[in-house]
């Protein structure tokens, strides 16, 4: 394969993505609005780039490359929608369905050339997690028109992460085990902004919610790569 991520940490774009989700993750904390609903979307738009003109430049060799890849952007695009979609007051829906469709994109490339869910205790422990978090949420006050497309969400972002895990125990390398802690990473994100927004308000929410979060996305555009 020449999908590589070796080069990736020298790159000026992915540089200035690490430096977008800095300032996206300052902005926030620090209440500067209008500045974050700048660099926020601008971060993604950002690794999208990155990863197409990586993608470009390795010109894929035969179908299973060329869904890696296209997989891939699907999932950042989504992203991006979802990132734009939660700034927005009222659209906390389209956010989570956009989120959502990152994450089955995800999951289909992880499942590019391997098994499903090839490690069990992965699986259990994510869908565990996933089903207490869950329970929180809804003794927590979770309203009643949220709580099937939230339970939708939690199942789904639990198998990518389950889908991550197992590819890295069969493959065993840096770079599948870079996107399992970033799988990993996205589940912590996301359950700090659910209880921040529906449980209790969490001190510095902006700083612990983004800061994970771009830090699942950097490791997955770092490390993404065919097995």
């Amino acid at each position: 394969m020449t999908f590589h991520s070796t080069s990736a940490p020298s790159n000026p774009l992915f540089l200035l993505l690490i430096v977008l989700a800095a300032v996206s993750t300052g902005t926030a904390s620090a209440g500067l609005i209008e500045l974050h609903r700048i660099t926020k979307p601008l971060a993604m738009l950002i690794a999208i780039i990155f990863i197409a003109i990586r993608a470009y430049q390795s010109r894929p060799r035969g179908r299973f490359e060329s869904r890696f890849k296209a997989w891939l952007l699907i999932a950042l695009a989504c992203s991006l929608a979802g990132d734009v979609a939660l700034m927005v007051p009222g659209y906390f829906i389209p956010g989570l369905v956009a989120f959502l469709l990152a994450h089955l994109s995800y999951i289909a490339l992880l499942k590019q050339g391997q098994v499903w869910f090839a490690s069990r205790r992965a699986l259990m422990a994510t869908l565990g997690f996933g089903a207490a978090m869950y329970a929180v949420l809804w003794i927590g006050g979770l309203p009643p028109a949220l709580r099937a497309p939230v339970a939708a969400y939690v199942v789904v972002i639990a198998l990518m992460a389950a889908q991550a895990i197992g590819r890295a125990t069969v493959l065993r390398d840096q770079a599948a085990w870079g996107v399992a802690i970033g799988a990993g990473f996205f589940m912590l994100s996301d359950t700090l902004l659910a209880l921040n927004r529906f449980v209790v308000p969490l001190p510095l929410a902006p700083l612990w919610v983004l800061s994970t979060y771009y830090a699942a996305q950097i490791l997955i555009v770092r490390h993404a790569r065919p097995s």
